[in-house]
C-alpha cells in the first residue's frame, strides 16, 4: 500500500488505521496526538461523575441514588463482578414499566458530556418517561441495571453507561435495554445501541429513536436481546 492511500484512509475514520511502516521514528505529531489520546482514555477510566452537577441538569426529573458494591474507583477497575452488584440500600419497589438508570460505567466524561441531551431526546421519543425518577448508579458496570430494575419490580431497564474509552473517542455512551431485568442474565438477553457522542458517533436524537423503536418492539415480542434484531432503519411498507 503505498503512502498516497493513508490519507485517503484517514478520511473515512477517525481510528489510526495506518502508521508509515519504513524503519525511521515515528513523525512528531503521529506520537504527540498519541499520548493525548491516551492521556484523555485514562482520565476518562479514573475520572469521577459529578453526580450533583447531574442531577442538576437532569431536573425536573426526578432522581434516586444507587451504587455498586465496588466501594471505591480502584476496586471497580479491579473486581468488575463488584460493580456488577446491588449495594444494600433501597429503592422503591414502584414496578415502573420502563426503569431508566444512567450509570458511570468506563467514562465519567462520557455521562456528563452525554446523558442530559440523550435523556431529554428519549422524553420526546418516549413520554412515559416524563416525571420518572431515573436511577443514578454509581460503581456501574452494564449489568448493574438488572439488579436494580430487579429490586424496582421494572418490566424493562435501560442502562446508559459510559463506555470503555478509545484512542479516538473518550467520552462514548452506550444504551443497554434488557426485558424483565433481574441478576444473572446473559449479555445476549440485551440490545446495545453505541458510539453516542456528538463528535462523529450516534447522536441524541437518532440514539433515541433507535431506543424508542427498540422499547416497543421489546414488549410487542415479549423480548429483548438476541431474539429483538434492530430494524429501526428499516422503512415500513403501507398497505
Amino acid at each position: 500500500m503505498s503512502g498516497l492511500d493513508r490519507p485517503r484512509l484517514a478520511a473515512l475514520t477517525p481510528a489510526r488505521v495506518r502508521l508509515e511502516a519504513g524503519a525511521g521514528p515515528t513523525r512528531l505529531t503521529d506520537l504527540l496526538t498519541f499520548q493525548e489520546d491516551h492521556a484523555a482514555a485514562r482520565d476518562a477510566i479514573h475520572g469521577s461523575v459529578d453526580w450533583a452537577a447531574l442531577e442538576r441538569d437532569l431536573a425536573p426529573l426526578p432522581v434516586l441514588h444507587a451504587a455498586s458494591r465496588a466501594t471505591d474507583r480502584a476496586t471497580y477497575l479491579r473486581r468488575p463482578d463488584l460493580g456488577r452488584q446491588l449495594a444494600e440500600g433501597a429503592l422503591p419497589r414502584s414496578a415502573p414499566p420502563l426503569q431508566v438508570v444512567i450509570g458511570d460505567g468506563l467514562s465519567a466524561p462520557a455521562v456528563m458530556a452525554q446523558a442530559v441531551p440523550l435523556m431529554r431526546a428519549l422524553a420526546a421519543h418516549l413520554p412515559e418517561l416524563a416525571d420518572r425518577p431515573v436511577v443514578l448508579a454509581q460503581g456501574a458496570r452494564v449489568a448493574l441495571g438488572d439488579a436494580i430494575g430487579a429490586a424496582m419490580g421494572a418490566g424493562m431497564v435501560l442502562m446508559l453507561i459510559g463506555e470503555r474509552p478509545g484512542l479516538s473517542v473518550a467520552d462514548s455512551m452506550g444504551a443497554y435495554l434488557t426485558l424483565n431485568p433481574r441478576p444473572g442474565l446473559r449479555d445476549s438477553a440485551r440490545n446495545c445501541v453505541s458510539n453516542i457522542h456528538a463528535r462523529g458517533g450516534l447522536s441524541a436524537d437518532d440514539a433515541a429513536r433507535r431506543l424508542a423503536w427498540l422499547v416497543a418492539e421489546g414488549r410487542r415480542i415479549g423480548a429483548t436481546g438476541v431474539a429483538l434484531k434492530d430494524d429501526s432503519d428499516r422503512p415500513r411498507l403501507t398497505p
